[in-house]
């Protein structure tokens, strides 16, 4: 399996998952012509896309969706809820018929060889889900939009061969900042999103020998950067009484405007 970040961030996300036979997107959160170009640097042509899996309805998971799926015709997968907030999207546009397909959060699905496994998330969306795949024998997983996680959470990132995991924002710069008040408790409340050290926390409960591969994802471009975010989760693990520390991680950080190095498992 592969996992690549076309792009990540608070601006916009996109992320390839797939194996030598099927080849899908988390999320069109960025323009087509940014996807199309993250694309070519995989090697894959857009009407070679088995399926777009879309965690929820924000501008940043789908601005680039009515576009992109008027020109190629990808199936799209969705829960319910989020299929109402895509067709109430009016900046979209058109949306061709027959492209969206409802599913359920713990109801797994297969598209090509990968078996697909969304989850609940806690998220100011109608139905929000993560989404985690499997396919021969290996597990990957992409886990934004996070505002609190919990045992539930944890049992839906066990045993993963790599993670794309929201550390969206460092606590202290999102307090000084400029953000108006009420927006401050959006990002920090349960709906919201996890800040860096919540997702060393995370991180170290869904540790094992196998997980060899972490993105840190969705930074917040006014409230992080990426040295700080990486930092601060391995200086959670490193602290934590697991027996891992963070010089053993392999561990990168997405970025908004290029596209990552590809993670194969």
């Amino acid at each position: 399996m592969r996992l690549c970040s076309i792009a990540s961030g608070s601006s916009g996300n996109c992320i390839y998952v797939g194996s030598d036979n099927t080849h899908l997107l988390v999320d069109t959160g960025i323009s087509k012509k940014k996807i199309d170009a993250g694309l070519k640097e995989l090697d894959i042509k857009g009407e070679e896309l088995d399926g777009i899996l879309i965690t929820h309805e924000h501008s940043d998971h789908i601005q680039g969706l009515g576009v992109f799926s008027r020109k190629y015709e990808v199936p799209i997968y969705a829960t319910p809820g989020t299929i109402e907030g895509i067709e109430n999207y009016a900046p979209l546009g058109r949306m061709p018929e027959g492209l969206l397909h409802p599913i359920h959060t713990d109801e797994s699905f297969i598209l090509g060889d990968i078996k697909i496994d969304p989850f609940r998330i806690s998220h100011d969306a109608k139905e929000p889900s993560g989404y985690r795949m499997n396919c021969c024998g290996k597990s990957v997983a992409v886990a934004t939009d996070l505002g609190i996680y919990d045992e539930y959470t944890v049992s839906k990132l066990k045993s993963l061969d790599a993670v794309l995991l929201e550390a969206n924002h460092d606590i202290h710069m999102l307090e000084v900042g400029s953000y108006p008040y009420y927006l401050k408790r959006r990002v920090m409340g349960d709906k919201g999103h996890l800040s860096n050290e919540l997702s060393g926390r995370l991180l170290c409960d869904i540790l094992h020998d196998n997980l060899k591969h972490i993105l840190l994802g969705h930074l917040s471009k006014e409230n992080n950067y990426a040295k700080l975010a990486y930092e601060t989760v391995k200086l959670e693990v490193t602290l934590s009484d697991n027996i891992y520390k963070g010089e053993d991680l392999d561990m990168a950080v997405a970025r908004r405007d290029m596209i990552s190095e590809i993670i194969t498992v």
